[in-house]
């Protein structure tokens, strides 16, 4: 989230302070947090900067808002699908949009207060400053026409929606993944930009509202994922009734009255579609205006994230950075680990590393799509000789059990030494299973061993076992629990 928006009711600096210390933070979100904790836990003074809703995009616009809507949708949509069942009573169920998003925002100011605002207190080591947009500056940072004296500062002020460059996109109405959660009322229409993992959660949460979805996207769904689960993920939109349209280039939109027109090739052809809003959901930028980072000599990328090296350090002696203001993973729990790493390294004496070989990613569909490693094409650029397995869920009891077996589990093996590499799991529960995998891979397990170990039966989890099984063996050739 952008720390430059909004406000808080969180404790500010207030009187005079002490401007002396060890470590300056600049951003108060999940990264800016964690860095500050581990610093003052490991006795430092740290100057904890934030400028707006403290907390971040996390709690504030992203995991907690978005993962709290798409979890009523989808009881809504299990809501209709019961109904068409003969013999169950009721009405079809009609989202109540404003009640929806009401009991959002409670959600997210409880959550925001207990483990952010409260939080404060608790560190003496934490001086909390909230009194404008802080620069970087020799010595430390200047904040509110002052100057905050630190010999290391770590820099986590996020990131934020990327506008991506279509001829007259200014002029349309549109939305990104904050304002859409911040609707008055539920869209007639909508169009995505973007097949990433937050277009597709959020169009596909949309649809099951009761709005009529779009996505337009230059490649395929996902395009990080394996290409199975592309494949999959958009016959499994398609089913709910959602437009996909995969790539596409973007050639102009427009305004006509309070309605986007957007223009696209597909296919050679040009096509023109009108919608109630366009939701940008084509990336994300890094909060860097205004730092003052060009004059430290702190390097950005082409996309203006900070680079860092795998330490955490910037290019400036004594600074860091962590979190979405970076140019690494773009998740909460990897910027807040990323952010303890710069605090021990800056401050506490280590020497740590960034790994994030085994690093679950999730992304919150129906079914749920969550994956560790590497995928097929990457391990053949590490040079691995590479090994697969394919499991539709079809194969898996627990999906057979729960009559839904929309989905898949494909992991990837070294054929020489049999160690696993990666794998992802596209399953109805698959985010809750993930973890195991990663612990696989951790760990170095082969496929051999995985496919040995005991797993209880009726479970999605079961699902590696039967992947790792595959192979050397074929699973339908297996009774239920004689793996």
């Amino acid at each position: 989230m952008d720390q430059r928006v909004g406000t808080h009711d969180c404790c500010t600096t207030g009187g005079a302070v002490a401007r002396n210390f060890d470590l300056a933070v600049i951003g108060a979100g999940s990264a800016g947090f964690s860095a500050a904790i581990t610093a003052a836990e490991g006795g430092k003074r740290v100057a904890l900067i934030g400028h707006g809703t403290i907390g971040g995009t996390c709690v504030n616009v992203g995991c907690v808002p978005s993962k709290t809507m798409i979890r009523a949708a989808e009881a809504l949509h299990g809501a209709r699908a019961a109904h068409r069942f003969p013999g169950l009573r009721g009405e079809a169920q009609v989202a109540d949009w404003a009640a929806l998003v009401a009991g959002k925002d409670t959600l997210v100011e409880n959550l925001r207060q207990k483990k952010y605002a409260d939080l404060l207190p608790r560190y003496e080591g934490v001086t909390y400053f909230d009194e404008g947009p802080a620069r970087l500056v020799p010595g430390g940072v200047e904040v509110g026409g002052r100057k905050i004296t630190a010999p290391k500062v770590i820099v986590a002020t996020g990131g934020r929606p990327a506008v991506p460059n279509i001829t007259g996109i200014a002029g349309v109405p549109t939305l990104n993944s904050t304002s859409l959660l911040e609707l008055e009322r539920l869209p007639e229409s909508l169009i995505f930009l973007g097949g990433g993992y937050i277009g597709v959660e959020l169009a596909q949460m949309m649809a099951r509202m009761g709005t009529r979805v779009t996505i337009v996207c230059r490649s395929r769904l996902l395009p990080q994922a394996e290409p199975e689960v592309s494949v999959a993920l958009t016959d499994t939109l398609r089913a709910e009734s959602l437009t996909i349209l995969d790539g596409v280039a973007y050639d102009a939109a427009r305004r006509d009255g309070d309605r986007a027109c957007l223009t696209v090739t597909v296919n050679g052809a040009s096509q023109e579609m009108a919608t109630d809003h366009l939701v940008l959901t084509t990336g994300r930028a890094s909060n860097t205006e205004g730092l003052g980072l060009a004059e430290m000599g702190v390097e950005t990328d082409r996309r203006g994230a900070i680079k860092i090296g795998d330490d955490m350090a910037t290019t400036r002696p004594g600074i860091y950075a962590a979190g979405d203001v970076t140019d690494r993973d773009q998740f909460v729990y990897m910027a807040a680990y990323g952010a303890k790493l710069a605090a021990r390294n800056a401050v506490l004496g280590g020497a740590e590393r960034y790994d994030n070989a085994a690093m679950p990613w999730v992304v919150f569909t129906d079914p749920q799509v969550a994956g560790v490693g590497l995928t097929e094409a990457q391990a053949r650029e590490a040079g691995h000789e590479v090994k697969t397995s394919f499991v539709s869920l079809d194969n898996v009891p627990r999906a057979l059990a729960a009559r839904d077996t929309r989905g898949l589990i494909k992991l990837v093996a070294d054929a020489k030494t049999d160690r696993l590499l990666g794998g992802v799991i596209m399953a109805p529960e698959g985010a809750d299973s993930v973890q195991t995998l990663a612990m696989a891979l951790k760990f170095g397990m082969t496929t051999k061993a995985l496919g040995e170990t005991i797993f209880p039966y009726l479970t999605t989890v079961e699902g590696l076992k039967l992947a790792a099984q595959t192979f050397d063996m074929d699973v339908a050739k297996l009774s239920c629990c004689a793996g």
